[in-house]
């Protein structure tokens, strides 16, 4: 009920701020919107958020709009699982000369509980039991969980090239990554005895004992990375696109050369997004297909649940499984050396309102999501004895199977580029999870 109670008094403050009159006319925007708002949100797998954010859009002269010449985004916020969001994120997409884009992303994240079901998906057994603590079997509400610190700052850059909409792509970061079991006493403290979580071992800790995860990376490491790939654009709005297509496909390295001691791996990441109007400003239907796979060298674990992109404005990648790509399958349930996955929406512009110059749009959207591990996670089982295998593993899967997922969201934009994004999505297999709901910024492609 807590979630369903948000979204409610979410969707009842928008609607009682501005005016509920239809207009037809599309308000031109030009100079600066600025926008200063708390970061009240909830997500099924980290809480109820509570913060700041501040957001700038520069929309120039106007005649770009409803594109923006560069936009600039301050967030400081808390979740009530114990997760942490300080960022500062920068796009200009028509400020430098010869068009070349230029996003920078500077971030401290920090994840009390970082959801962690094991490797390769079904492979993994998930018993519920052992988090519920009215079951026989319960272990500790943490036990699919650890700890994890992270620092990162990314810089991306695009290009046009000869060829129309294709565009070069470039770019440079470093991420710094320090994980630990769940801290249960820091968990534990002010709350009474009777509430208070078992101190016993996780499926993390388990993991680090049968040498699943080595010594080497189980206390975290740094990357520095590399990338380069080509783009493909002709959406029409890049935040709320209803027509176009958006292709992309790059090689991630993290070379030795780069001061990286500890790792070094090269990946592809493919993602494909298309769009089609179906009827002229009301109806359209979006999908994205997208892999990200390990070409060569060795990848530790804690790399595998961040999903990657030319462009993300969105704070939180974790995955697969959650808000930004499996909705209503829990967090990171499918982890492996390469992943793929889809997702299809129907959005219906049911309302557009123009209130004191501003652009307001509401949209329903109907989704379905899936996604499931193609490249295993080598486990050698003669590390783990008979009794552990058939408690938290099943085998019987050789290779993972689809996770599906499928629910209801509403939109409502300003300026067709801020956008409120409610859904509730439905796990369609027990081994996922039950289902959640999640109110976020943005739409998900």
């Amino acid at each position: 009920m807590k979630s369903f109670s948000l979204i409610t008094l979410c969707i009842f403050l928008v609607l009682n701020s501005f005016s509920q009159e239809e207009k037809k006319k599309i308000q031109q925007k030009k100079g600066f919107s600025f926008g200063a708002l708390p970061t009240i949100s909830y997500d099924a797998d980290m809480g109820l958020q509570y913060g700041g954010l501040v957001n700038v859009f520069d929309y120039g002269d106007g005649t770009l709009y409803p594109d923006y010449r560069q936009m600039a985004k301050v967030e400081i916020s808390r979740y009530t699982k114990g997760s942490g969001v300080n960022q500062i994120f920068y796009d200009a997409k028509h400020l430098l000369p010869y068009g070349i884009r230029v996003s920078a992303d500077l971030s401290y994240l920090t994840e009390r509980k970082l959801d962690f079901f094991g490797f390769n998906g079904y492979q993994s057994f998930y018993n519920k039991n052992f988090v519920d603590d009215e079951s026989a079997e319960y272990l500790t509400r943490v036990f699919y969980a650890h700890e994890r610190k992270l620092f990162r700052f990314t810089a991306d850059f695009q290009g046009n090239l000869p060829v129309e909409n294709l565009h070069w792509l470039a770019g440079f970061g470093f991420m710094n990554v320090k994980v630990a079991t769940v801290d249960i006493a820091k968990l534990n403290k002010g709350k009474n005895a009777g509430d208070q979580l078992p101190d016993t071992a996780t499926l993390f800790d388990k993991y680090v004992d049968w040498g699943l995860i080595s010594d080497q990376e189980k206390d975290g490491g740094s990357a520095n990375y590399l990338k380069a790939g080509l783009v493909y654009d002709t959406r029409d709005n890049e935040a709320s696109a209803t027509r176009g297509l958006w292709t992309e496909a790059f090689v991630e390295v993290v070379p030795s050369f780069l001061f990286n001691s500890e790792f070094s791996y090269t990946r592809l990441v493919f993602t494909h997004r298309q769009y089609f109007t179906l009827v002229k400003d009301k109806l359209s239907v979006a999908y994205r297909l997208g892999y990200q796979g390990l070409l060569g060298g060795d990848m530790p674990f804690f790399m595998y649940p961040l999903m990657k992109a030319s462009y993300s404005p969105f704070t939180k990648t974790d995955g697969l499984g959650g808000a930004r790509n499996l909705r209503g399958i829990m967090r990171n349930r499918a982890e492996g050396e390469g992943v793929a996955y889809g997702n299809v929406e129907l959005r219906w512009k049911f309302l557009h309102t123009l209130v004191k110059k501003q652009n307001l749009d509401f949209s329903l959207h109907a989704f379905a999501d899936a996604g499931m591990v193609v490249q295993d996670v080598k486990i050698d089982r003669s590390l783990i004895s008979s009794e552990d295998q058939a408690r938290y593993f099943d085998f019987s899967y050789k290779n993972d199977k689809l996770h599906p997922s499928a629910g209801l969201g509403l939109r409502i934009a300003l300026n067709h580029n801020f956008i409120l994004a409610v859904d509730y999505g439905f796990a369609l297999k027990k081994q996922d999870g039950k289902g959640g709901a999640y109110i976020n910024i943005g739409n998900l492609y």
